[in-house]
């Protein structure tokens, strides 16, 4: 059975992880009682015993845990943005082109943003199949729910005192220097980084990632798109749709507590609109994180997920 230990249960990501890993029977979860959860010895002893340890820390803790983790055995998955790029660590995204094999011989595996996740799932075909250009000038657009700003954004959105601005739909990351870019701009190879407008809304979860593009800016006929991505992605995890439309809209909701992510493709033949839906707590970060320890035990990958 394989030992599983979850560095920073305590938080979204790691609350998420705890309830679906509670119902696995192929696992065993280990914990440390309340009073030794930030004890660095304690840590260190359950982290090497573990064949798994998920990391869903700040940055910085991440780093310090990783520092105590000397068993070669044992597998880190981890959520923060630390390693994305990181010397030694395999992307989790198993969707891309031979990374799944790497994936599963790799000790060090960093799990995707969730903006990067749809930002990637959309470009990275593109990219590497030649029908767009490394260096075209692009704009992507994110819209999230409040529960991807972790807990002090949730006990914020759910205040009874918050401000009224909250209920308008709010940009950050202004000064385009977001956390996400860095591994956006490696994995799918750019030459240079979009413009990227992240915003977040009065809702708890779901994400929609949207890239528009001009046919001009296509080496190939925008009627190729969707056949494209279903080819790149044959499912179940990652689907390309032909319609979403849900009364002429399309909600960045429709995904909230699934493990999926869906791709579409709208707008006419000369402006495209490119959409990538998912749970910023599914696929963006819980869910994918789940595949990935899936993938590292050699099990289907759809074990435990939610589709």
């Amino acid at each position: 059975m394989t030992r599983v230990f979850i560095d920073g249960s305590a938080g979204t990501t790691g609350l998420r992880l705890a309830a679906r890993l509670h119902e696995r029977r192929d696992i065993e979860l280990l914990t440390l009682p309340e009073d030794k959860r930030k004890d660095p010895e304690a840590r260190k002893e359950i982290m090497n015993r573990a064949d798994i340890v998920f990391l869903c820390l700040p940055d910085a803790a991440a780093i310090e845990s990783v520092a105590l983790i000397d068993n070669p055995a044992t597998a880190i998955i981890d959520t923060s943005t630390a390693h994305r790029t990181a010397e030694g660590w395999t992307y989790g995204f198993p969707e891309l082109t031979g990374q799944r094999d790497k994936i599963a011989g790799s000790r060090r595996v960093a799990n995707p943003g969730c903006h990067a996740s749809g930002v990637i799932a959309l470009l990275y075909p593109l990219i590497h199949n030649g029908m767009l250009e490394p260096d075209t000038p692009l704009s992507c657009f994110s819209l999230t729910g409040y529960s991807g700003g972790g807990k002090k954004m949730i006990a914020e959105y759910d205040s009874e005192t918050r401000s009224p601005l909250l209920d308008a739909p709010r940009m950050y990351g202004i000064s385009q220097n977001h956390k996400h870019l860095p591994e956006i701009v490696r994995v799918c190879g750019l030459k240079q980084a979009p413009l990227f407008f992240p915003v977040v809304g009065d809702f708890y979860s779901g994400m929609e990632v949207i890239i528009g593009l001009h046919a001009s800016q296509l080496k190939g006929p925008a009627t190729d798109l969707l056949d494209l991505y279903r080819s790149f992605y044959p499912g179940p995890i990652i689907h390309a749709d032909a319609n979403a439309d849900e009364s002429g809209f399309i909600s960045a909701a429709a995904f909230s507590g699934r493990d999926d992510l869906q791709i579409t493709v709208t707008g006419g033949n000369e402006r495209i609109v490119l959409t990538a839906r998912f749970d910023n707590l599914g696929k963006g970060a819980s869910g994918a994180a789940l595949q990935n320890m899936n993938i590292l035990m050699g099990v289907p990958e759809t074990t435990g997920l939610i589709l």
